[in-house]
Formats: C-alpha cells, structure tokens, sequence
C-alpha cells in the first residue's frame, strides 16, 4: 500500500489552510477510530525512540493498528504531522516561568529549558524551524518570552531578534551535545601551527563561574537588547 494520501478536489498545496485550522477529521468516512491527539502521541514516540526518518503515516498507523489510509481522514500529509508533532513537544515547555525577577535571569532560564527540549526529542532539531510548525504552542512560547521582555524599552524587532538568535544559539549547542565526542588535537602534530601551539602553552585560567551556554545567552542577550536599548 502506498504511503502517499488518496487525492481530492480541493486538497492540499501551498495555500491550503494550516493544520490547526482545519478540523479535527474529515466529514466522510466511518465513525473515527482513534483522535488527532493519540496520532500525534503515537508519532512523538515512534521519532524519541527511532529517529524521525521512522516516521512515515504507515508506520504511525502501525503502531495504533490500523492502516495508513485511515490516518488521512485527520491529516492530509506526513507534513501535517510533522507540525503538529513539533508544536505539540514545544508545549512541553509551559509552564512557563514567572517573570518577577531579572529579565536576564529568566531569559537564560528560558533557553536551558530549550536545551532540555532538544535533548529530550532530538528530532526536534530537524523540523522546529518549519515556517508552517509555527501552532499555537509556539505562538504561545513567543508570547511569553516578549512578556519577559516588556521592560525594556526597544524597539520590538530587538526583541523578536533576540528571541530567535537565542533559539538558534541553543540548537547549536544541543547539536554539539548530540554529537560524538568533543574537538581534540589529541595525536595531532601542530607544529605548523604556532599561535596554536602558544595557546596551549598558556597556563590554565580559572574555571568560570558559569557554564559556556548561561554566558553566551548572557552575553547575546545583553549585546542585542541593552545596546539597542541604549
């Protein structure tokens, strides 16, 4: 059976209204056997344990034991679930911090939940930058991370600026904690290479009193919004 959906009149394309306004099933067909909900739980499941390339509508379908067919009566694509998937495990980052102290403190808060996220879903990586996986739970996110930022007084671009580099910034380093191993010149010869060479030669500083990502989101943060503040 093929995994590609039945075609209709009026179906899909680039113009077609988004997943969350669409309704939960189409009219026609048999008494719904399972939700919208379950399908994307199921999907969730399948890309955590196997990798979003496991992903495909037969194998969702497999996992509620039904046929993949039976899955377009709530989705018209593969694409329709990947939306809904993301927006669904962005919800996982309410419930969302007070923002009764620092902005900054709550800001850097804000990304390790992020990077919490992405270590927690690892294909999220792949797809949370899809234009059409903007749902209401990333809508949601957005809302209150400029909630967070009200006190400062400019200009609104900054602020969606800053948002979204500090996003950017926190998927590197969830790709950099997905991958193997760390950077070494362990067994290389770097006698090429001088400035290296006297770099490593230098004693060790101190260690700092933050990690690398609370002092690059500090650093970020405070660069874009206080100097375009000032």
């Amino acid at each position: 059976m093929s995994d590609a959906p039945p075609v209709s009149a009026g179906d899909g394309g680039p113009d077609r209204a988004p997943i969350w306004s669409r309704p939960e099933r189409g009219s026609r067909g048999p008494a719904p056997a399972h939700s919208r909900d379950a399908i994307v739980v199921a999907a969730v499941a399948l890309a955590d344990a196997e990798g979003l390339a496991a992903v495909s509508m037969r194998a969702v379908a497999s996992a509620l034991g039904t046929g993949a067919g039976s899955l377009y009566r709530y989705l018209s694509s593969r694409d329709d679930l990947l939306d809904l998937m993301t927006d669904r495990v962005i919800g996982e980052l309410r419930p969302y911090p007070q923002a009764e102290g620092d902005w900054l403190d709550t800001m850097v808060l804000l990304g390790r939940r992020q990077l919490a996220l992405f270590g927690a879903h690892p294909w999220l990586l792949d797809v949370f930058h899809r234009a059409s996986g903007v749902g209401p739970e990333s809508l949601a996110w957005f809302d209150n991370c400029i909630r967070v930022l009200e006190p400062l007084p400019c200009a609104v671009t900054a602020k969606f600026e800053a948002i979204a580099m500090m996003t950017g910034v926190v998927s590197l380093f969830a790709r950099r904690e997905a991958a193997a191993g760390a950077l070494s010149f362990a067994g290389v010869d770097l006698a090429a290479y001088p400035h290296l060479v006297a770099a490593f030669g230098q004693p060790p500083a101190p260690a700092p009193r933050a990690d690398l990502v609370e002092r690059t989101l500090r650093s970020l943060l405070t660069g874009l919004l206080l100097a375009e503040a000032g």
